[in-house]
């Protein structure tokens, strides 16, 4: 007669398999580990409770950004290839550290109702546990549930207990209200109209302020800003430049299976569409790079800004003052190969330096004289005249790429400003002595700040009687026409230029173009 108990019989294999218990069913994963006592006789603080990588991963990368002032586009991908985080998991991480970058400030204020004490008060690493909780649950299409108990485990894994305890708390509360509630309470609680989209957007009072100072200072209207600030908060879509005479954008070898779409002003500029660039072959070999469109069209501006007879009509000899980290460079090199011109390249920084260099690497041969390390401050002074276009690509705040640094918002202060501004100035003046008489020199920054942009140039000329400024408005709508371009770029009717992520879909950059006449 069979045996129809559900203990197995005295001579069955299962009574003594470490991994079954008394009624021979197999043990849970959870409650069974080699060589460790059962997991429900440890005390509460004892206890681990895994997380998964992606979310792991987002916590490290948030702990480095903040102990080591490093920027996440630089930690997370080797991160992920170290710990081998790849397809959705990879995504995953990459939205749930960039999105907390971006949105912390938004996130900051909220949990700021919900704690009893200063957020500054408790534990970094805490802190930003809670920020990607809030993130998941309010910023990402993850499950209140699997938000709030992932998180806790991350907590528990990476604080410790009692603070997971307080992580759960905080987040069930953060979720009893949608997001669209939670913004309004932010809006209806703020001082003022400029201080209640600073909270929602995420973006420190000080910037809002100077971002819509810069509106109207460049001839849109201020009420733009929550546009902006909102443009500010959507990742950026990846661009890559076809550097001309190097690569055409029609060679399909040269791009492979990527997916990619022509850019919207630059005919240099090609939209990728879900793929990793650093698989393209054209990347690869250094026959295209990545780079905002809006990088791209300052630089071709440069090169299409008419000289003055002056020399003979000379146009050999380029300079790239602040060449770091090599992309304008590259796009100028590449450029000055098809005029028979060639390109120096300028580096304070020894480790930019070799970046530009890296990326100088593919030019043909003779476009390059140099790669230099040195203090561009220093040039106007040792080799007047000498060049007949340059560009400077000046220091800045970097606000006008705070979608693509998020991290930037938060290290940026007022007091940064000075310092930079004293740069800047000092950087176009030594330019304006090294361009021959007839050069031209482009002034840039990623940053529309009236003092690091229309306050530096206007500084500088006062001192000089030997410039004159040129339409770069019009130099950038040529640049735009001749690359087939159907649609006219929107540009403030100003002899500068100034981009907007919310307008042009590009980094804010900031362009003023001048000539040396004596």
């Amino acid at each position: 007669m069979p045996n129809t108990s559900s203990h197995p019989p005295q001579d069955d294999p299962r009574r003594d398999d470490p991994r079954r218990n008394s009624r021979g069913r197999e043990r849970s994963a959870a409650r069974f580990r080699t060589g460790d006592r059962p997991r429900t006789s440890q005390a509460p603080s004892e206890r681990r409770k895994r997380t998964d990588p992606a979310r792991t991963v987002a916590f490290d990368v948030l702990r480095e950004v903040d102990e080591s002032d490093a920027y996440a586009n630089l930690v997370l991908p080797p991160l992920l290839r170290e710990r081998h985080i790849r397809g959705r998991d990879a995504g995953f991480a990459t939205e749930l550290t960039y999105g907390t970058l971006r949105l912390r400030g938004r996130y900051d204020a909220i949990l700021a109702t919900l704690v009893d004490r200063p957020l500054p008060g408790l534990d970094p690493a805490l802190l930003d546990v809670l920020r990607l909780g809030a993130h998941q649950v309010l910023g990402m299409r993850v499950p209140v549930h699997a938000a709030v108990s992932e998180t806790v485990g991350l907590a528990r894994n990476r604080v410790g207990a009692g603070p997971a305890q307080m992580v759960n708390a905080v987040l069930r509360r953060v979720a009893e209200r949608p997001l669209d509630e939670w913004l309004a309470v932010l809006t209806k609680e703020a001082p003022d109209t400029l201080a209640g989209l600073a909270a929602t957007e995420s973006h420190p009072v000080w910037i809002a302020r100077a971002l819509r100072e810069a509106l109207a200072g460049n001839g849109r209207d201020a009420d733009e800003i929550g546009a902006l600030l909102a443009a500010d908060n959507v990742p950026p879509r990846v661009t890559l430049v076809a550097r001309p005479g190097l690569v055409d954008v029609s060679d399909e070898a040269a791009w492979g299976d990527a997916d990619l779409v022509g850019g919207r002003w630059a005919s240099t500029a090609l939209r990728l569409e879900g793929s990793d660039p650093a698989g393209i072959p054209a990347i690869r070999d250094g026959l295209a790079g990545v780079q905002d469109e809006g990088s791209q069209l300052v630089t071709l501006a440069l090169a299409d800004a008419p000289l003055s007879e002056g020399e003979a009509g000379r146009d050999e000899r380029w300079l790239d003052l602040c060449a770091g980290p090599g992309g304008k460079a590259a796009l100028l090199a590449a450029l000055a190969a098809q005029r028979g011109a060639t390109l120096v390249a300028n580096e304070v920084a020894p480790h930019r330096a070799r970046l530009v260099a890296n990326a100088l690497a593919a030019m043909p041969d003779g476009a390059v004289e140099e790669v230099r390390t040195g203090d561009g401050r220093d040039m106007g002074a040792d080799e007047p005249g000498a060049y007949d276009r340059v560009l400077v690509d000046a220091p800045c705040t970097g606000l006008g790429a705070l979608r693509r640094r998020p991290e930037s918002r938060w290290r940026r202060t007022p007091a940064d400003l000075a310092a930079l501004t004293g740069l800047q100035r000092e950087l176009l003046a030594s330019a304006l002595d090294a361009v021959r008489p007839g050069g031209v020199v482009a002034y840039v920054t990623c940053s529309p700040h009236l003092a690091e942009t229309q306050l530096v140039v206007a500084d500088v000329l006062k001192k000089r009687d030997d410039v004159e400024r040129l339409d770069a408005a019009a130099a950038v709508r040529s640049v735009v026409s001749a690359g087939g371009g159907t649609e006219e770029i929107p540009l403030s009717d100003r002899d500068d230029v100034q981009l907007w992520p919310h307008v042009h879909g590009t980094d804010a950059m900031h362009l003023t173009l001048l000539r040396r006449t004596a």
